[in-house]
């Protein structure tokens, strides 16, 4: 019996047997440091906060399931439990990077290593955990007050699934080249913004055995995180980047005996 994997809008985690289907739910955690959703100007367009617009939406998805963390929880939100817990682990950030604890910096980069997916957005490139994943110091140039278009140029790709050539974005932070990260494994959409700049607005890289996927709008003065084409590709980037599975054991370097010596003794 044949197993099929649905791609292009249906869930990549969905299978058919025969005519059942069975949905591997994915358990996400959105993690904000949930500082500025506390300021007037980020209120007005986020009431409930940054990670609860983004949760609001996942959440909608039969194969989603969906909790937050932020900074001022008890270990950030992210206890060993929730993490071990974690399929994707979603990330914003802006003006606390330096305030997370490079042990909680340590755990997540080794569930990354060991199959999690990780998504960062927007500010995020200056976060801890991504400049450890990448190694390097993921800078960029940025303007405030511009607009931007999102160019598809991986029509094919599950995470660009949804979308046209392009979407538009009124209000939009500018981050401009050059972005000091590794060339991307896969580099899936370029914004062009209204000054003239140019940026990888969205990128993957492989990790050990986990997937990392940044995703450049998200400015939290702007409603960005409404608009439907921006969670179109949150949504697929969530199922392109879940595990099938995520290693127990830690990843080591062991001396290994020879295959052909075992079918000796057989």
């Amino acid at each position: 019996q044949s197993v099929g994997i649905k791609v292009g809008g249906v869930p990549p985690t969905s299978y058919h047997f025969k005519e059942r289907e069975v949905v591997k739910m994915i358990n996400v955690t959105v993690w904000n440091e949930h500082v500025q959703d506390k300021e007037d100007n980020v209120l007005a367009v986020y009431p409930d906060g940054i990670n609860a617009c983004i949760a609001g939406f996942l959440g909608k998805n039969d194969d989603i399931n969906v909790t937050c963390a932020t900074l001022d929880m008890p270990e950030c939100g992210l206890k060993d439990e929730v993490l071990e817990n974690t399929d994707v682990l979603i990330w914003w950030g802006h003006v606390a990077h330096e305030k997370v604890p490079d042990e909680i910096v340590e755990k997540i980069h080794d569930r990354i290593l060991r199959g999690m997916g990780l998504i960062v957005l927007h500010s995020g490139h200056f976060s801890k955990i991504l400049r450890k994943t990448l190694g390097t110091t993921c800078s960029l140039k940025w303007r405030e007050g511009d607009r931007e278009r999102v160019w598809n140029i991986a029509p094919n790709h599950p995470i660009t699934q949804g979308l046209g050539e392009y979407f538009y974005l009124e209000h939009e932070e500018m981050y401009g080249e050059r972005f000091d990260v590794p060339d991307p494994d896969e580099l899936v959409l370029i914004g062009w913004f209204g000054g003239g700049e140019v940026f990888r607005s969205g990128c993957v890289w492989n990790r050990g055995l986990g997937k990392v996927f940044y995703f450049q709008p998200g400015h939290e003065t702007n409603p960005t995180f409404k608009n439907p084409n921006v969670q179109t590709v949150i949504t697929n980037a969530v199922r392109y980047v879940a595990p099938l599975n995520i290693r127990k054991e830690p990843i080591e370097c062991p001396c290994a005996k020879a295959p052909e010596d075992e079918l000796k003794k057989a």
